[in-house]
């Protein structure tokens, strides 16, 4: 996997050959992006598979469902994570044959998990392309991009597409604090891909709206309720009220495995505290930026109500108010 934590300074490739270390790499950031570390969990899983040295199928299992719990456990928010494992540990139980099959079952069913992201990315894309103007000005936060996912992207895939179907668009980055994921991330995409943009704080963000200088705003989630409510990096919640107030159009951009109709609303989707280090080491003009004695409170996620939203976007189409009803539809159209 590409080490994350580096860009945009410098582009390396890791390696791991074992579950507690793709466990290790997703919980600190190596991977990040809801559908990406699902498919590293997968992989993880399947590394797992071949790390036990068990030689009956009840022995494997077991060993099998301690690594799913160690995978599931590295990141909570996110939920393609878990969704990926328990959908693997699904296809272990369902092999009828040898530990070895199963191993075999495993590695081809997370190979298959990786290849389907990439193609419902781009039908994502399609679908959300056609919500943008040529001559748009486009708020996006956090990264969704082919770092997020598998390849592609979510929302900024569906900006890509929009720039490679010939329409004229600029990207506005919020930086996205603490960890800088818009201004690392976003920005080194953007100009892989051709695309013109600006970076602003995330406080920028209402400014760029209440003055009519941004048409749209596009973002991903982590997870979101079967009402529509919609859990995203921390500062989703203030852009979106931002862009209702001033009536411009927000939209998440999400595979249907993101949507999780087990949980009624956004309020049961539990959000992960990280280290505050990621708030207090900030630097500025390379001296930190806290007092040496400051505390911090580093929430990693929000959650957007849905009557935020203008829409979300899946592989399946654009989903529209009321979520409540029309979220189950997308979602079981793939079931």
């Amino acid at each position: 996997m590409i080490d994350q934590r580096i860009l945009p300074m410098r582009f390396e490739v890791v390696s791991y050959r074992g579950h507690q270390e793709v466990a290790r790499a997703i919980t600190d950031m190596v991977v990040r992006g809801a559908p990406a570390i699902g498919a590293a969990a997968a992989f993880g899983l399947a590394l797992a598979g071949y790390e036990s040295a068990s030689t009956s199928t009840e022995g494997l299992l077991a060993d099998l469902r301690a690594a799913a719990a160690v995978l599931k456990a590295s990141r909570p928010t996110a939920v393609n994570l878990a969704w990926a494992v328990d959908r693997l540990m699904g296809t272990a139980v369902s092999v009828k044959g040898n530990p070895e099959e199963i191993r075999r079952e495993i590695l081809a069913g997370a190979q298959k998990l990786a290849d389907e992201d990439v193609e419902i990315n781009k039908r994502m894309a399609e679908h959300g392309a056609a919500l943008i103007d040529d001559g748009d000005t486009i708020i996006h936060h956090c990264n969704t991009g082919a770092l997020a996912t598998v390849d592609w992207g979510t929302a900024l895939g569906v900006i890509r597409t929009a720039h490679e179907q010939g329409k004229r668009i600029h990207v506005l980055v919020d930086e996205t604090r603490p960890r800088l994921q818009g201004a690392r991330l976003t920005a080194w995409e953007l100009e892989q891909y051709g695309i013109p943009y600006e970076i602003i704080s995330d406080n920028m963000s209402g400014y760029f709206l209440k003055t009519g200088k941004a048409q749209k705003v596009f973002f991903g989630a982590d997870r979101v309720a079967a009402n529509g409510d919609v859990a995203n990096k921390i500062g989703t919640y203030m852009l979106s009220l931002a862009a209702y107030d001033n009536k411009v159009p927000a939209y998440a951009v999400v595979p249907t495995s993101t949507i999780d109709l087990s949980l009624a609303h956004g309020d049961l989707i539990p959000i992960e505290e990280r280290n505050t280090d990621e708030v207090l080491g900030i630097q500025f003009h390379g001296e930190p930026v806290a007092p040496k004695n400051a505390k911090a409170r580093n929430p990693a996620f929000d959650v957007t109500p849905n009557r935020l939203l203008s829409g979300i976007v899946t592989e399946n189409g654009v989903v529209h108010p009321p979520f409540d009803v029309n979220l189950p539809r997308v979602v079981r159209r793939d079931s």
